[in-house]
């Protein structure tokens, strides 16, 4: 495809209410959990900010987050750019990650991959997950394989 084509269609790529956050924004809901969207007061913005029960959850797109998965894939051009893209992101993650659990917040993290493609679980089973995360005391909880794509500084 062209550039402009592709400009254009990277552009209108949200970066909120994306269809695996409002699939786990309407499951939860349903489920008698209520919270807050997107709490600017906190590192990185969390998707989903439940406060009475000091948690957060972010539902993380393979790609923009690099996650080391079947649907993340390096694009062919612009190498370069996009090495430093994601790694930023990566590195953004981290810090906010570090940032929320310092101040006490209990963070789950949802991949993607989870919820569509190959290793896509029932949507049931990651919301049964995360209720489990809600209603428990653990402090960081990942659903999907935790792991980042190695970015190569040589592109």
């Amino acid at each position: 495809m062209d550039a402009m084509t592709r400009s254009r269609m990277m552009s209108a790529i949200r970066a909120r209410d994306t269809k695996p956050e409002m699939l786990i924004r309407s499951g939860l809901h349903r489920m008698g959990y209520r919270f807050r969207l997107h709490e600017k007061r906190l590192p990185g913005k969390p998707d989903l900010v439940f406060p009475s029960r000091n948690a957060a959850i972010e539902v993380r797109g393979c790609f923009w987050h690099g996650h080391d998965c079947h649907l993340f894939r390096w694009p062919a051009t612009r190498r370069k750019f996009w090495q430093e893209k994601i790694a930023d992101n990566i590195a953004r993650d981290v810090r906010n990650r570090e940032a929320l659990l310092k101040a006490d917040w209990r963070l789950a993290e949802v991949w993607e991959c989870q919820l569509k493609g190959r290793e896509k679980l029932p949507v049931q089973d990651v919301l049964e997950r995360l209720a489990e995360f809600l209603d428990g005391e653990d402090r960081h909880s990942v659903i999907g394989k935790d792991q980042t794509v190695a970015v190569c500084e040589d592109a």
